[in-house]
C-alpha cells in the first residue's frame, strides 16, 4: 500500500493537472463559440455558390470544355488532408487521418490498381505529421493558418491544387476534413475537389432565374469555377476550426471530471492510510503504557 507521503504527491499531481485541463476547457469554450458562428454564416454563400454553379453548368452545355471539370482516366490521384495544427482534441485528428488513408486504399481498390500514385497534400500539422510518420508522398504542406484563414492562404492552397491538375500531376483530387455536426459530433468527410462535378440542382420554390451573360455562359462559368473550388476548401477550414474547439472542449472537460474523481477518491485513501497510521500510534503507545 502506498505511503500519506506518496498519496500526498499523486493528490498534488492530480489537482494541477485538473487545474490545466479546466483552463483549456474554458479558452476552448469561448473559441468555440465564435468558430461556430462563422462556420454557420458561411454556409448560405456556400449553399447559393453551388445553386448557382448548378444552374450555369446547365445553360452552358454544349460550350468549350473547361479544364478544371474536364475528366481523364485516373492514373494519378490527389488527397488533401485538413486536420488542426494543435491536438488535445480527443480522436478528432487520428478520425480524419484515419479516414484519409482509407480513401487512398478505397481509391486503389477502384482503379484496380493496388501501386496508384497517391500525393497528398497537408492542411494541418496533425495530417502532416501523420503522413510523414507513415512516410506518404507529400507534395505541399500548409500549416500555421489560424483560427481564421485569410483569403490568401485559401488561394495559395486552391492554386497548389489546381496547378497540380492541370499539369497533370493529379487526374482527380480529393480534400478530407472533419465536418462539424455539433459540440459533441463532427464527421470526418470526403468531397471531390477537381475535377469539378456540377451538383444537381436544388429544387426551387419559384420560377428558375434566368440569366443574361456577358460575354458568355462558359467564360462566368470559368471564372466561377475558380471561386468554387476556393470555397470547396475555405468552408472546410473553417468547419475544421469549429470542430477543433468543440472537440477539445468536450475532451478537457472529460478530463477535468476524471481528474476530479481520481482526486476524490485519492483524498479518501489518504484519509484512510492517515487514520490507520493513527490508529497504529495510538496502539503502540497503549502497548507501550501497558509494559511500563
Amino acid at each position: 500500500m502506498a505511503t500519506t507521503r506518496e498519496i500526498r504527491r499523486r493528490i498534488r499531481s492530480v489537482r494541477n493537472v485538473a487545474q490545466i485541463t479546466r483552463a483549456v476547457q474554458m479558452v476552448a469554450s469561448s473559441k468555440m463559440r465564435r468558430a461556430q458562428e462563422r462556420v454557420l454564416a458561411s454556409r448560405p454563400y456556400s449553399d447559393e455558390l453551388i445553386k448557382l454553379l448548378a444552374r450555369l453548368a446547365d445553360q452552358a452545355e454544349g460550350e468549350e470544355d473547361l479544364p478544371l471539370m474536364r475528366t481523364r482516366p485516373v492514373r494519378r490521384a490527389g488527397i488533401v488532408v485538413v486536420t488542426p495544427d494543435k491536438g488535445l482534441a480527443g480522436a478528432l485528428s487520428s478520425n480524419t487521418n484515419r479516414r484519409a488513408a482509407q480513401l487512398a486504399v478505397d481509391l486503389r481498390r477502384d482503379a484496380g490498381n493496388p501501386s496508384l500514385p497517391i500525393t497528398f497534400i497537408a492542411v494541418g500539422r496533425k495530417g502532416r505529421d501523420f503522413l510523414r510518420r507513415t512516410q506518404q508522398n507529400i507534395a505541399a504542406e500548409f500549416t500555421q493558418l489560424g483560427d481564421q484563414p485569410s483569403p490568401a492562404d485559401v488561394r495559395a492552397v486552391a492554386q497548389v491544387v489546381k496547378d497540380a491538375y492541370l499539369n497533370g500531376e493529379m487526374d482527380q483530387v480529393f480534400l478530407v476534413y472533419p465536418k462539424f455536426v455539433s459540440t459533441v459530433a463532427q464527421t470526418p468527410t470526403v468531397v471531390q475537389l477537381l475535377p469539378v462535378q456540377p451538383p444537381d440542382e436544388a429544387e426551387e420554390t419559384g420560377p428558375a432565374p434566368q440569366y443574361i451573360f456577358e460575354p458568355d455562359a462558359a467564360t462566368i462559368l470559368g471564372a466561377l469555377l475558380e471561386r468554387y473550388v476556393e470555397t470547396l476548401i475555405y468552408q472546410p477550414l473553417l468547419e475544421t476550426v469549429a470542430s477543433f474547439y468543440s472537440a477539445q472542449m468536450v475532451a478537457m472537460k472529460n478530463a477535468t471530471d476524471n481528474a476530479s474523481e481520481l482526486l476524490a477518491d485519492l483524498t479518501l485513501t489518504y484519509n484512510k492510510a492517515r487514520q490507520a497510521a493513527i490508529t497504529t500510534q495510538i496502539l503502540e503507545i497503549v502497548a507501550g503504557s501497558g509494559a511500563l
